[in-house]
């Protein structure tokens, strides 16, 4: 377990990051966005650099670029709980942070484009040996 996690520390870095930024309280929330839907962007984003960075940990933990159906669906589960704890945090906890289903949507849309990129990326490499 510990081997897993010493290579996804930048992993476990961004989702403490992610953790805060979505439950931090916004005083000016209607005045920040540049425009509508500012937020969602935001949240597709976040998901999407976490996805790519759960893929280069499980590269580095595997010295290959190889991967299997059931990697791609322990980091769909993992970041669908991620997203969907997030949301329940600010229904249940930060209750001045609105919990949307659409902010849950962009964050499954980002880890969708996350792992549609690594894919399509990573094909001609398939079975390739990392030094």
């Amino acid at each position: 377990m510990l081997q897993v996690l010493r290579h996804q520390y930048l992993a476990i870095l961004w989702t403490i990051f992610i953790l805060i930024m979505c439950n931090l309280p916004l005083n000016d929330a209607k005045e920040l966005p540049l425009f509508e839907g500012f937020d969602k962007l935001v949240h597709l984003g976040f998901f999407f650099v976490l996805t790519v960075l759960l893929f280069f940990g499980k590269i580095r933990e595997q010295l290959s670029y190889t991967y299997r159906t059931l990697t791609i669906v322990k980091i769909l589960l993992v970041t669908a709980a991620i997203g969907g704890g997030i949301e329940l945090l600010q229904w249940k906890v930060f209750t001045y942070r609105g919990a949307e289903w659409w902010d849950f949507f962009a964050d499954m849309l980002g880890v969708c484009m996350g792992i549609f990129s690594y894919i399509f990326l990573h094909r001609t490499r398939f079975n390739e040996k990392l030094i």
